[in-house]
């Protein structure tokens, strides 16, 4: 992901690339959108754009890498090694995704394309988001503000209930329970899971 957010030439071009392709996801979802249109929406040739995916399914994990790791970036800036802190970052990156637009997009057209990062394998943004984690828990058991464990047994515990948050959570809204107060029950549960014994 980081060679992505570098200032070299070839990185602003891939970039500008990535938001081309975003923009026609936004706008025809992710089955109506061809190389060649992401081609026609960035100013460039067909083949410039294929030389650096050789197809849709590249390009579309390299966005979902660049749109959800902004996300996890925003919302762990670093630091956090408290239960309230980690309990606090974890929320708003589950409150992020679900009101980010292109994650919108997908789940209203394409959902299957989620699926597998539900199901069977991990994708990279899941797994820099495990590493942010997991590095703030051990930072956390250091100073003996988080209970003892693995900090990445703990991380995807964590990831595991955020994966609900995300996904499940307008099932589970109604008159009587708000999207707040989930949220509020998910950032107590993780708070009471980190707190030493």
């Amino acid at each position: 992901m980081s060679s992505l957010r570098n200032s070299t030439p070839s990185d602003q071009r891939t970039e500008h690339y990535l938001a081309a392709a975003r923009a026609c996801i936004l706008e025809f979802g992710w089955r109506r959108t061809t190389l060649t249109e992401v081609a026609r929406r960035a100013g460039v040739s067909r083949m410039t754009i294929y030389r650096t995916w050789p197809d849709m399914g590249a390009l579309l994990a390299d966005l979902m890498t660049r749109e959800w790791f902004g996300i996890a970036a925003v919302a762990h800036p670093g630091g956090a090694r408290t239960p309230e802190a980690i309990a606090s970052a974890a929320v708003a990156t589950v409150q992020a995704l679900r009101d980010n637009e292109f994650f919108v997009r997908i789940v209203e057209l394409d959902p299957e394309l989620l699926l597998p990062y539900l199901l069977s394998r991990r994708g990279r943004s899941q797994e820099s988001l495990l590493e942010v984690l997991s590095a703030e828990i051990r930072a956390g058991q250091a100073e003996g503000l988080v209970h003892d464990g693995d900090p990445m047994t703990m991380a995807r515990a964590i990831t595991l209930a955020g994966h609900g948050s995300v996904f499940s959570a307008m099932t589970m809204v109604d008159d009587h329970i708000s999207l707040d107060d989930l949220d509020a029950e998910l950032d107590r549960m993780v708070r009471s899971f980190l707190e030493p014994s």
